[in-house]
């Protein structure tokens, strides 16, 4: 559904909306603020999903951003647009941005003055885009799943589509739809199986095998190549590593052996990012860095760990040897961009129950299972933040629980306030959890403030962990230095017994010559897409530098 507040330029607003939307949603108009929400009660009642509400700045007996305010306790996961006529825009600019910190809207468009204004419905179908990933359920399916109710296995799987932006769905065994799958896998099949887009039908899936079937196997590398480029990660800082690395005609590949998106691909909705005013969700801007790379020629390769990086043989030092479970890729340099990774909370009574009400990283798969329930968020960065609002569109309650004393020691302001904004998220600082259970799934969490030492158990139907971030190092060799906190050090922190000729290694290359650390895993490192982002990026010089210095070489040799 697509419902329309509108007086004034009813006609022009109604027209725009059924040229471009009619095929696909139910557009209903009402002429003033009262009728609207009238209209809009009696549409949930009945179990329409509402995608998006417009409304005109002026109406009748209200306005349109108290009408889009109000709107939010019917149909809170709607987009919300003010739509602006001619002549408002000047003057309505202040109040829109402070209707938007507080969460009233998703955006403000000027309505369309004449034909073709794309800029007008680049806004609305963004918004419409967002909204059926992280609302809608899938109208057709690219990976269907076949697994007995309650598998643990199955959440960490959909978590993984989702993270990739395939619509996906779970059938049970006995589903009249699952039945072909069983046929395909045999006489005895083990679930869970996935059947992919491309038909083919996992047995037993695991996340590690659904994404190496989506990308193509590491058996795919050719023997004997040598990659200009390895990148190791593919979050922000791997991704842009590949768009440039790529784009300037170098050999790239890309490992990863979880989500491409990294933890950003596991954000509802990124609203700071440079270039995205409306924001977008960390699996849009996972998914298309990974098309822009891989149309460059960039290949990935995903679903296994990198364990070992070695030097190469004798007759060939400067090579680079990456090695996966079963697989070896040889490079002239590697760019590393492993990231970080969420530290698991360690209360047995919780942990058993991950994938049945408890998930580490992503709030987007839970989050429709959340309706009208109570969820709690464990964190205090900016993506626990993005989660809580995420959830909020759908749970009864969202409780944020912060060992630290306030959010604004590791949140961005933006964010701050939009928590402040949200009715139905509390936040208790000072606060961690000690304990949970459940019989099937998680059912209840007691939590215990550091100050007085008070423990409370509460009802608890889902609980998502963001709790602070550590490198993933440990299989690196000893020669790749780290600092205290196991973080890759670059440039002039790194050791001066390690320099060469008492020249620190450049700004972002490791201790290792042609090793280069972008991004979360690097010591110093902001821990912000963007620059995550800006690193990747700023690497290809140096990864220039190191390749014509082995072009050098060569030629003496």
């Amino acid at each position: 559904m697509i419902l329309l507040a509108t007086d004034d330029a009813a006609d022009s607003i109604e027209r725009e909306f059924r040229a471009r939307y009619d095929r696909d949603y139910r557009i209903e108009v009402a002429p003033d603020a009262a009728s609207a929400l009238t209209l809009l009660a009696e549409l949930v009642a009945a179990g329409s999903p509402i995608a998006m509400l417009g409304a005109e700045r002026h109406l009748p007996d209200s306005t349109g951003l108290e009408l889009l305010h109000e709107s939010q306790r019917l149909a809170p996961a709607a987009r919300r647009v003010a739509l602006l006529v001619t002549g408002e825009y000047a003057g309505a600019i202040d109040e829109m941005r402070r209707a938007i910190l507080r969460r009233d809207i998703d955006t403000f468009v000027g309505v369309p003055r004449g034909k073709r204004d794309e800029e007008f419905h680049i806004a609305l179908t963004e918004l419409l885009s967002e909204w059926g990933w992280s609302v809608a359920g899938p109208v057709v399916s690219s990976a269907d799943i076949v697994a007995e109710p309650g598998d643990r296995r199955v959440g960490a799987i959909r978590d993984l589509l989702d993270r990739l932006g395939m619509p996906n769905r779970t059938l049970a065994p006995d589903d009249p739809e699952a039945l072909g799958m069983l046929e395909l896998a045999g006489p005895d099949p083990v679930l869970p199986l996935v059947r992919s887009f491309t038909g083919q039908v996992l047995q037993d899936a695991t996340p590690a095998m659904v994404s190496e079937a989506m990308y193509g196997g590491f058996d795919a590398i050719p023997d004997g190549e040598v990659a200009d480029v390895v990148v190791v990660g593919a979050g922000p800082a791997g991704l842009a590593a590949a768009v440039y690395a790529a784009s300037e005609g170098l050999s790239t590949i890309v490992l990863e052996r979880d989500a491409i998106g990294g933890q950003a691909g596991s954000s509802s909705m990124i609203r700071n990012y440079l270039g995205f005013p409306r924001g977008i969700s960390g699996m849009r801007l996972a998914q298309r860095s990974r098309i822009q790379a891989g149309r460059f020629g960039a290949r990935f390769y995903t679903g296994r760990s990198a364990v070992r990086i070695e030097r190469g043989p004798e007759h060939e030092p400067e090579h680079h040897h990456v090695l996966v479970d079963g697989a070896q890729i040889c490079a002239r340099t590697v760019v590393l961009a492993t990231g970080v990774q969420y530290r698991r909370l360690d209360v047995d009574g919780v942990d058993e129950h991950v994938g049945n009400g408890v998930t580490y990283g992503s709030a987007t798969t839970m989050a429709r299972e959340m309706q009208d329930r109570d969820v709690f968020v464990v964190g205090a960065g900016n993506s626990a933040g993005q989660a809580a609002v995420h959830l909020a569109k759908f749970a009864r309650s969202v409780t944020m629980l912060v060992r630290r004393g306030s959010l604004a020691e590791t949140m961005s302001d933006y964010l701050i306030r939009e928590i402040a904004a949200t009715p139905a998220v509390d936040v208790r600082c000072r606060t961690v959890v000690v304990d949970g259970g459940g019989a099937a799934r998680l059912e209840h969490l007691t939590v215990e403030d550091l100050d007085t030492g008070e423990r409370e158990t509460l009802p608890a139907d889902g609980l998502v962990c963001m709790l602070g971030a550590e490198p993933s190092c440990d299989w690196l060799p000893d020669d790749i230095a780290r600092d205290d906190h196991g973080f890759v050090v670059t440039g002039r922190d790194v050791p001066r017994e390690a320099w060469i000729d008492d020249v620190p290694p450049a700004s972002l290359e490791t201790t290792v010559r042609g090793i280069f650390a972008v991004g979360d895993v690097r010591a110093g490192s902001m821990k912000r897409v963007a620059s995550a982002a800006g690193e990747g990026a700023s690497a290809l010089p140096l990864v220039h530098a190191e390749l014509a210095r082995l072009r050098a070489l060569q030629l003496r040799a």
